[in-house]
């Protein structure tokens, strides 16, 4: 009898609103595979010895969310093609000559429009926020076949450099938008992503700025936040006839990436959504 179970978790701060340690183990329990998920705080400062110590503890994997998913490139031996384009990590898996470190959230992303049956094939998608997980989505997205990506944020520096990867990088095409105001949504766009964290638990009754005259029946919006699922700017647009992918999605459908990554297993992504579902009260 084996009791030495492998060992994952996550670096952020905050943490312990995070679900994604009931998500996985969710999936662990349903495959039977034996090991564990550990949510743990650790501060930017920290950060490095946090990693040398999973490594020294043999673990087989972590997340990294915020702050960390730039920050923790420095301290990996190497990066993934979709990483290194994105600039950005929040999968980190063992291997023999060290840490790899990956990024799952734009093809979660883009995972979760395919399941709630939203076509990225040419379509216009709208981005609100350039950091991170906009980034990941923004790249993926592209590469999935979206025609267009507008980048909206406040710094036109950053949006364009975002705007500028896209370009490229990938067979769309990129622009940038300065984040002035209430955000008017272009009528040709046919996804528009908040990619901020704005609308995140506690703060639930706050949304990005958004002009939600603009918001039209048959408009796809998506939201990245996953606690609380149905965030005010997704109610909103719903009650305008707008469809709405949640948050829940996309962290699913990274989840399955990163558990793959670190066991070589590919699991099924419904338990993991249903425990999701159970904690949440929201489908």
């Amino acid at each position: 009898m084996d009791f030495l179970a492998a060992l994952t978790g996550s670096f952020a701060t905050p943490c312990a609103e995070n679900p994604t340690v009931a998500m996985i183990e969710a999936a662990y329990r349903h495959h039977g595979i034996d090991a564990r998920y550990l949510n743990c705080d650790v501060a930017p400062t920290d950060l490095g010895d946090a990693v040398r110590g999973a490594w020294a503890m043999g673990w087989i994997g972590f997340n990294c969310s915020l702050p960390h998913k730039v920050a923790v490139i420095d301290h990996l031996e190497s990066l993934t093609p979709a990483a290194r384009l994105i600039g950005a990590v929040n999968a980190v898996a063992r291997r023999d000559d060290g840490w790899v470190g990956d990024n799952t959230d734009g093809r979660g992303f883009v995972e979760a429009l395919r399941t709630a049956g939203v076509e990225l094939a040419g379509a216009h998608l709208v981005l609100l926020g350039a950091g991170g997980a906009a980034r990941a989505i923004a790249v993926e997205s592209a590469l999935a076949g979206a025609a267009q990506v507008t980048v909206v944020a406040r710094d036109r520096t950053v949006a364009d450099e975002l705007a500028d990867l896209v370009a490229a990088n990938t067979a769309a095409r990129a622009r940038a938008e300065v984040w002035s105001g209430s955000y008017a949504v272009n009528p040709q766009a046919d996804i528009v992503v908040n990619a901020t964290p704005v609308g995140l638990y506690p703060d639930v009754e706050t949304m990005p700025p958004v002009d939600l005259d603009t918001v039209r029946p048959g408009l796809v919006v998506a939201d990245v936040i996953p606690n609380p699922p149905a965030t005010r700017l997704l109610r909103e647009a719903a009650a305008r006839g707008a469809r709405t992918v949640d948050g829940l999605g996309m962290l699913v459908g990274q989840g399955v990436l990163a558990v793959e990554l670190w066991t070589g297993v590919r699991v099924d992504p419904a338990p993991m959504r249903a425990r999701l579902t159970e904690i949440f009260g929201a489908g």
